[in-house]
């Protein structure tokens, strides 16, 4: 076999490296590097030539690939808090998933007090850690936002419920998208309500809240026929809340609560109490995370694209910590689109 046949097999059966994106693009291997992890300096018709060169070799970046170019991967901090096994799955699914694809590593770290946030972060950092992701209720917790501002840390905040002037952050419309479900409710003649509120710690709480009571006053709803009842994001304390919201006469014809998990709560309550979902109440919620469509019957609910989110927070706080190494540029504050789920936990109001 001739030496450019043997190359050419060598090539096609086995895995490119970064030197061979960067040779067939014409460019150094640390440009094929910068292109990767999406900086800024890159010329776009450089950028173009490398993306093609991966596309062509099927190339996949990887911690190796990227010590080859003189870098090493970097280590994101996930600190973590949620009461809502849901929603954690999600965001940490799309967290692992994009991970995967930018070579970055994730060290995942579970803060469940935030009086502990500085022990927590002093030992995160001492690991190596390049930045850090910060889902609710931390990205809210003015304890360990001090922490981090303090470590000087490059970090993202995800979901939380402003912008911030110091942080980059990644959140939805929570009002908005509270104010559109009511609405559909609205839409369907329902005029009593019960409203399960989220937990005080989380700004979203408000919001949702906010949303809701703005679509009732838009609509000329009493506020005589409204029942607002504390939850916590947890199915407990939906159950909980439900069970005062249900217990009084005459009855909401419609449940919106500020998250999944408490509305689930509600519907299980409903049937316990022999009450049709939704011929006799309607139950919507927040999120939708994987028990929104996973009960009967199955919830419409707000979807906030939780792993999307959580993707887009890896590759952000990738660019936070280039703006640290760099010292130029100020953190970005991103807004993603919610979209309104209707499933068959909603229906018109029935007739008394």
């Amino acid at each position: 076999m001739s030496q450019p046949a043997e190359r050419q097999r060598r090539r096609t059966t086995q895995s490119a490296t970064i030197r061979d994106v960067a040779a067939r693009a014409g460019v150094s291997p640390m440009t094929v590097s910068r292109v990767i992890n999406r900086e800024s300096t890159v010329k776009e018709e450089t950028r173009a030539l490398v993306e093609k060169a991966i596309a062509d070799l099927n190339y996949a970046p990887n911690p190796a690939a990227r010590s080859l170019a003189g870098s090493a991967p970097f280590r994101i901090g996930l600190l973590y808090d949620n009461p809502s096994t849901g929603y954690l799955s999600e965001f940490l699914v799309g967290a692992l998933d994009e991970s995967s694809r930018t070579g970055a590593q994730i060290v995942i770290e579970k803060c469940a007090e935030p009086e502990l946030a500085g022990a927590t972060l002093t030992r995160l950092l001492k690991t190596g850690v390049d930045g850090l992701i910060l889902p609710p209720p931390l990205c809210e917790s003015a304890q360990v936002l001090a922490e981090v501002r303090a470590a000087g840390a490059a970090a993202v905040a995800v979901a939380p419920g402003m912008a911030s002037t110091d942080m980059a952050t990644i959140r939805i419309d929570n009002e908005a998208a509270a104010f559109e479900l009511t609405q559909h409710l609205i839409g369907l003649g329902h005029r009593r309500f019960g409203f399960i509120k989220g937990h005080p710690n989380q700004t979203v709480s408000q919001q949702r809240l906010d949303g809701f009571m703005a679509a009732l006053k838009a609509a000329n709803i009493p506020m005589e026929d409204i029942r607002v009842e504390q939850g916590y994001f947890t199915y407990r304390s939906g159950l909980e809340a439900a069970e005062r919201i249900l217990a009084v006469e005459p009855r909401p014809t419609a449940i919106f609560a500020a998250n999944d998990d408490m509305a689930a709560a509600a519907a299980g309550l409903a049937h316990r109490l022999s009450l049709d979902v939704p011929g006799d109440v309607s139950i919507v919620g927040f999120d939708d995370t994987s028990i929104a469509d996973n009960i009967w019957p199955a919830l419409t609910t707000v979807h906030q694209p939780i792993a999307a989110m959580a993707r887009a927070a890896v590759d952000l706080v990738l660019e936070e910590i280039r703006r640290h190494r760099d010292g130029g540029g100020e953190p970005r504050q991103l807004m993603h689109p919610h979209t309104l789920i209707v499933r068959d936990s909603s229906g018109p109001v029935s007739a008394e």
